[in-house]
């Protein structure tokens, strides 16, 4: 099984081992991740003007490689995912925006967004299933105490993200069950970090991360787990917890993870 890779900018620069490690533990999962040629960066936030093309068009050709590869988009970054996922939305159901954006690409054949969008835990959930996950794992996590941490990316807006129940997700505690470890949930796990205002205003983002942190502590939890960059950046300046992104500890789970 194969499917295009949209890496994004951080997962090719700052931390490319968290890429190694997807891509490592794909193939111990039977799948492959083909990386789309060319690509660019999306952006790293959705424009919501609707006459703001121009910046989309990376994610269209992006989108466009994988439908002519026959093959869904995967990505590993929240933001990434978030992006793509809604400029796909937008060639499917925004035709101001679809018809300026292939205007915009010159293509024969117009992109009307028919490429499917996964996040990785996506796959894991709904492409392979947890159940045969748990079965792969050699290295079980067992006695481990994990927090989850959403944010904001990955859930909303819920209609056209399609992740999970925005309020009441279980996507990451049931990969967290998969991989041997214990999900501890808490209040704040659905909470922004301040990730987008950390350079604007550090001292509030940093009482956004020690929030979260103390919550998930006083919940029980002995780290947290997160599938979004800039959310792992953010929460790593706070020093209360440890913070690690879902696809290390997944290679760890699997075996995978020494042989880098």
């Amino acid at each position: 099984m194969k499917y295009s890779y949209y890496p994004g900018c951080t997962l090719r620069t700052k931390a490319k081992e968290l890429d190694t490690y997807a891509r490592k533990s794909a193939e111990a999962l039977g799948f492959t991740l083909e990386e789309v040629e060319n690509w660019q960066c999306c952006g790293g936030v959705y424009p919501l003007g609707t006459d703001e093309v121009a910046t989309k068009l990376s994610s269209v050709r992006a989108l466009r490689d994988a439908k002519e590869k026959g093959q869904a988009l995967v990505t590993l970054c929240s933001a990434c995912h978030h992006v793509l996922k809604r400029v796909n939305d937008d060639m499917k159901n925004v035709p101001k925006v679809r018809d300026a954006a292939n205007l915009y690409m010159g293509e024969e054949e117009p992109y009307m967004g028919e490429t499917e969008v996964l996040h990785f835990l996506e796959v894991l959930r709904d492409k392979i299933g947890f159940e045969e996950l748990a079965k792969k794992v050699v290295n079980p996590l067992t006695g481990k105490k994990i927090g989850a941490y959403y944010g904001c990316l990955l859930l909303r807006p819920g209609q056209i993200l399609g992740f999970d129940d925005p309020e009441n997700p279980t996507i990451i505690e049931d990969f967290i069950r998969a991989i041997g470890a214990e999900p501890v949930s808490y209040a704040m796990r659905n909470e922004c970090c301040g990730g987008y205002i950390s350079l604007r205003d550090g001292e509030k983002a940093q009482n956004m991360c020690d929030a979260i942190m103390e919550n998930a502590a006083g919940f029980g939890a002995e780290m947290l787990l997160t599938a979004c960059p800039l959310c792992m950046y953010n929460l790593n300046k706070s020093d209360k917890l440890p913070v690690y992104y879902f696809t290390e500890l997944l290679a760890e789970a699997l075996g995978v993870k020494e042989a880098e």
